[in-house]
């Protein structure tokens, strides 16, 4: 029974495995750093809140990458400012923010759902401080996260990123600080992660 169970997997991965050999850079992925990349396999997700498909991704796709995501590979997540006008910045200070105070998982889906399911207009940090007290968080800790000296060295960071990575359009995933995963000839999210898996897993 077990070897019949493994036979069937194996046909099963077949296809993705003959379709990983077809995986060409200038038309699967691109190279935007020369370099060795990152010392470990990682996947990052560039999005922006004010994204309707960033929503849709982080509803429908993170849940899988999170399940699926190969041994010793890492996922993460960077907001991008050039979407949202002047409040780009401070929805990437609000994700840094989350992140440095461990909510997240509470937090993130939070603030995507007031933008596109509540219609929620956000003007200015203090909407965004509504939310985080919201769900959980004193007045006082988000106070002190706000301008601490690691949400300013993320949200710098990110902005490093985006603009190192030439990203353009979200959701976008870079692997290993050196691929960026393109998205002209892909029918699918799930493209989009075999292609990651792939590229993370091996060095083209």
């Amino acid at each position: 029974m077990k070897k019949t169970m493994l036979l069937v997997a194996a046909l099963l991965m077949a296809p993705l495995m003959a379709n990983a050999a077809d995986f060409k850079e200038g038309v699967h992925y691109k190279v935007i750093n020369p370099g060795p990349g990152s010392a470990k396999p990682e996947i990052t997700e560039f999005f922006s809140f004010y994204c309707g498909h960033c929503f849709n991704f982080q509803k429908t796709v993170v849940p899988t990458i999170k399940q699926t995501l190969p041994e010793g590979v890492t996922f993460d997540q960077a907001h991008v400012e050039f979407i949202g006008g002047p409040m780009g910045e401070q929805m990437s200070r609000a994700y840094a923010i989350a992140k440095q105070l461990g909510v997240l998982d509470k937090v993130e889906p939070a603030l995507f759902s007031a933008i596109h399911e509540k219609r929620q207009r956000f003007t200015s940090a203090d909407d965004i401080r509504d939310v985080f007290i919201a769900n959980g968080v004193s007045g006082k800790d988000f106070d002190a996260a706000a301008n601490s000296f690691m949400v300013n060295s993320q949200v710098a960071k990110m902005r490093k990123d985006t603009k190192n990575a030439g990203i353009q359009g979200v959701p976008s995933l870079i692997v290993n600080d050196k691929y960026l995963v393109m998205t002209d000839n892909i029918k699918s999210y799930q493209d989009m992660l075999d292609i990651a898996y792939y590229l993370a897993q091996n060095k083209p």
